[in-house]
């Protein structure tokens, strides 16, 4: 089914809302929601502390599901933003730190029904201070974390944001394999 027409209802700064027209197998009109996306970035920042790794991650207030949840850094990008530079931006404003290396962990469709939007997940290595101002919308706190709990939380269910839950096993994988 591909979309005999299509409008934009609605654009925000950073994603918009279409509303196309697909036409079913028996002929008739069926219209559908589809959100447009620049793409976002998630990264992994690891740290090693007394011989095991610590993950920055973030505790933030998110008003859909009106809950402060426990999640990794990440961030929309620009339209034509390059990928690694969002990363990098979006690092230093909401953990404070640079990384000197940034691993692909690969990309991601979080919600391919109702989305166009991809995620680039990185392992984020060789962090150093170099803070950017926070967007004004976030209030953010900073939790060092062991990589071996949040392993087990994103198993378990106590990590409950998709991102974090894949960029943690992910990164998981990376360093178990080195690959």
């Amino acid at each position: 089914m591909k979309p005999e027409s299509s409008r934009v209802v609605w654009q925000g700064l950073s994603w918009r809302l279409r509303v196309e027209t697909v036409i079913l197998p028996d002929g008739s009109p069926l219209e559908r929601g589809a959100i447009e996306h620049p793409g976002a970035v998630v990264m992994v920042p690891l740290q090693s502390s007394n011989g095991s790794f610590e993950v920055l991650m973030l505790r933030q207030y998110r008003h859909v599901v009106d809950e402060v949840i426990l999640e990794l850094p990440a961030g929309t990008r620009g339209w034509d933003e390059d990928w690694q530079a969002c990363a990098q931006r979006e690092l230093r404003e909401e953990t404070g730190y640079r990384a000197q290396t940034l691993t692909s962990l690969g990309r991601i469709w979080p919600a391919p029904g109702i989305s166009n939007e991809v995620m680039a997940l990185y392992l984020a290595t060789e962090l150093s201070l170099d803070p950017l101002a926070a967007d004004l919308d976030e209030e953010l706190q900073v939790q060092p974390m062991p990589l071996a709990e949040l392993i087990a939380m994103a198993q378990d269910g106590r990590l409950q944001d998709a991102k974090s839950t894949i960029g943690i096993l992910r990164a998981a994988v990376y360093l178990n394999n080195g690959v």
